[in-house]
């Protein structure tokens, strides 16, 4: 629609810049709290932490060091060990006792995280491993505590309660204090089930051992939570403090160790060969293998089921300043690794990947650097790596997870070394993820077991940019707003909020790092910008490196840092359910009227005539000549004969008179020839979001237009933007490039545009699609040109 509007309003508009919003007095305000602070829904700022998001002067964190004697049993799957445990209270508060995390006991017998999970057996059948799972463990699993003792010997009072134990202290530990103690213990080790344990090669009769959360550890005591002693369902990862550790670890003389920190005896435990490589390494900046494939299939052949143990073999580790400390163990490991200047800072890291020969060609060719690209993208935005090495470690064919220097992770190909592109980008994205975490929570070190999303998915947000740094074209699962559009679309019982503790989310994947991870985006591409964002988010990195930040620590310092106020964004994307579904209802289009009578009644007149094409008119023309007015001429008076649309002297004399009265500012005004457009756009989804609007001209170009969230701060429902273009738009769009995660993309184009049809494949018979396996080029073309192994599995190179 089309309409004229005075000089004297367009002489408004120029003052205005040509564009208003809907204001406060408008007769359809609507007030609404979407753009009020946060204010009670953030905790008070104090000592501990500021209003700004830093740590305050009185901040503190009690450490714990460790001296860990393990051994790992392979003939009876079995983990025995002691340590020798120093807690240092840096608290202002007493402590009359102190908790302990027995993660194993999640395996145990009527544990709480098997009995509060919810299951059922669908009619359409069910899996071995459901059923497995529903069966009572012939084993039994859970931590086997021996000895719980003072520094001196004596027994030291202690009580279980499921995944936690509580310690009670021969005299309150005063601030400033510490306390030593012993603890020993033994567990059978559980098959790998995404976190830990073991995997089994029937072919060759061998075990990979991937051991986390195997030894009794402090809980975090802090000014949050106090002590934080929630139980381990499952779900719900880690809330764990710094602490240096010595960890002497016995393992099968033929057996080849990974682990958290660095090995202080590897002329022990390596050969001569080996020792070389690992010298030839130090100075390469490509993968040097120290235990070769060919080596790796000769100790499984050697050392399969039917072997008889040959002897042992302790490795020693030393690890500072870390909150956690896992270590891997197998017969079957090909190792390699290099050192590299990371930073160009002249400090190298070791990047190492340990696997089996299951794991090649892509661990080969991909995991260790994939582990350097890792330290180097996520460094560049938040903090230079500190530690002295990063490993990747092949697990299983799915999953991964995270430990200070080492993760485990999965990504295989087929048993004839081919593999489809989704297996190869899906391993470089998880080692990328799980060598991530090292940055999140490992030093940024969040609360676990309350918020999956602090590290998840901060975490999955600098795997997408690091991915992207990758390749360009890496198909990356997180960051773009569109995937996470289907999940925003689920009914809202069906969803949960961001803020939700991590034991109570619904939807795990979607809820804690993919909604995260597209939030952020959002931040740093549209809301914020790339250069505030990348400024304020590593300054939280920095800010809270080696620290444990809170939420609203997190909150706080992206608004500190950044200058930008984002109440209203937590509030809609991280503490709500509600979606992004803008509806660009209408577009008035409005022109200038001159008041030049020479353009304004050629207009009028060619109007005129296209009101009066009708199908009526355009009939009757056939008959205008049977008219009274028409056949007797003495019913014709002064207006049969009158032009309305004629230019008079009178006409022209108005017009020189109102030209001589305007301003040059004014009389520019009226000449721009300007089209101003009217906008209504409806808030259908809730999340108020910025209004992105791109608009094509009839000359074949275009612009866009962008608008901040707090357009809708007066109107959550719905808003009236002007905006004046020199040129006509035939085409309006909103959200064009897919930047804020709307929901529905039917209502987003006026005039309305029409879609593209999902498209359907024809069978010859029901059900015979595809079986859901992903496409393998690589072994479909191998029937005439098997693919050449790539990197040579048993070269030292």
């Amino acid at each position: 629609m089309s309409m004229r509007i005075s000089a004297l309003i367009a002489v408004f508009i120029s003052l205005s810049v040509a564009v208003w919003a809907q204001a406060p007095s408008s007769p359809s305000y609507k007030a609404n709290n979407r753009f009020e602070q946060l204010g009670p829904q953030l905790p008070t700022p104090n000592t501990f932490r500021t209003a700004s998001g830093s740590p305050g002067r009185d901040f503190f964190q009690n450490r714990a060091d460790y001296d860990i004697k393990v051994e790992l049993d392979d003939t009876n799957k079995k983990i025995i060990g002691s340590e020798v445990v120093t807690y240092f209270n840096n608290s202002p508060d007493e402590l009359k006792y102190i908790w302990l995390q027995l993660d194993q006991n999640l395996f145990a017998e009527g544990a709480i995280g098997s009995t509060s999970a919810l299951n059922k057996i669908s009619p359409n059948g069910a899996s071995l491993r459901q059923l497995r799972n529903l069966e009572p463990d012939s084993e039994k699993f859970g931590y086997n505590i021996t000895a719980v003792t003072d520094k001196a010997g004596k027994k030291l009072p202690y009580t279980i309660n499921q995944t936690m134990m509580r310690i009670d202290l021969p005299t309150p530990l005063k601030p400033g204090q510490q306390f030593s103690f012993n603890v020993a213990w033994n567990y059978l080790i559980t098959e790998y089930y995404g976190r830990s344990g073991y995997e089994f090669f029937p072919e060759d009769g061998n075990r990979n051992y991937f051991i986390a959360h195997w030894f009794p550890r402090l809980c975090a005591y802090d000014d949050v939570n106090g002590w934080q002693n929630k139980q381990f369902l499952g779900q719900g990862e880690f809330t764990l403090i710094f602490g240096n550790y010595k960890v002497a670890i016995t393992v099968p003389n033929d057996h080849i160790v990974g682990s958290t920190g660095e090995c202080l005896n590897y002329k022990q435990v390596l050969t001569p060969t080996q020792l070389q490589r690992l010298q030839k390494a130090s100075t390469s900046k490509t993968p040097v293998k120290i235990v070769t494939q060919d080596e790796a299939v000769a100790a499984e052949k050697a050392g399969g089921a039917n072997a008889k143990p040959t002897g042992k073999k302790t490795w020693i580790y030393k690890a500072d300043n870390v909150r956690d400390f896992a270590f891997a163990s197998s017969r079957k490991f090909i190792w390699d690794a290099m050192q590299t200047d990371v930073y160009g800072d002249g400090r190298k890291i070791w990047s190492m990947s340990f696997y089996p020969k299951e794991g090649n060609p892509l661990w080969e060719q991909y995991s260790t650097r994939a582990v350097e690209h890792t330290l180097k993208s996520y460094g560049n935005r938040t903090f230079k790596y500190p530690y002295p090495v990063a490993i990747s470690c092949h697990a299983t064919r799915y999953g991964g997870m995270e430990y200070p220097m080492i993760s485990f992770n999965g990504g295989r190909p087929e048993s004839d070394g081919t593999y489809s592109e989704a297996t190869k980008a899906g391993m470089i994205g998880v080692i990328i993820h799980e060598v991530g975490h090292n940055f999140f929570p490992m030093i940024v070190n969040s609360d676990e077991r309350q918020w999956t999303w602090m590290d998840e998915g901060l975490n999955s947000f600098c795997q997408y940019l690091a991915e992207k740094e990758w390749d360009y074209n890496f198909p990356s699962d997180f960051g773009e707003p569109y995937r996470i559009i289907p999940y925003m679309k689920s009914e809202p019982s069906q969803l949960s909020p961001i803020m939700t503790s991590s034991d109570n989310i619904l939807q795990f994947g979607p809820n804690a790092y993919d909604k995260p991870a597209v939030a952020l985006n959002i931040l740093r591409e549209t809301v914020m910008g790339r250069e505030l964002f990348d400024y304020a988010f590593k300054e939280y990195a920095n800010r809270w490196r080696f620290k444990n930040p809170t939420p609203a620590d997190f909150f706080r310092t992206l608004e500190d840092a950044s200058g930008v106020d984002l109440d209203w964004f937590w509030k809609g994307w991280f503490y709500g359910v509600e979606p992004v579904d803008q509806d660009l209802v209408e577009v008035d289009w409005f022109t200038l009227n001159t008041q030049n009578p020479e353009v304004e009644k050629a207009l009028a007149r060619t109007e005129a005539q296209n009101r009066a094409k009708t199908i009526s008119k355009m009939r009757d023309a056939a008959t205008q000549a049977q008219t009274v007015v028409a056949q007797d001429s003495t019913m014709k008076d002064f207006y049969n004969r009158y032009d309305p649309y004629a230019v008079t002297d009178a006409d022209k004399k108005k017009y020189e008179e109102y030209l001589s009265s305007l301003s040059q500012e004014e009389r520019q005004t009226l000449e721009s020839k300007n089209n101003f457009y009217t906008l209504t756009v409806k808030n259908k989804g809730g999340l108020p979001m910025p209004v992105i609007v791109r608009m094509q001209f009839e000359d074949g170009t275009d612009s866009m237009a962008r608008f901040p969230a707090e357009i809708w701060r007066f109107n959550d429902a719905q808003i009236q933007k002007v905006i004046a273009t020199g040129k006509r738009v035939v085409q309006w769009t909103l959200d064009p490039f897919q930047e804020i995660a709307d929901i529905d993309t039917d209502n987003n184009a006026f005039p309305r545009q029409s879609q593209q049809p999902t498209r359907f494949q024809l069978f010859k018979q029901q059900g015979s699609g595809r079986g859901g396996r992903t496409p393998n080029p690589m072994q479909q073309q191998q029937a005439t040109q098997p693919p050449a192994r790539q990197g040579g599995a048993n070269k030292n190179e």
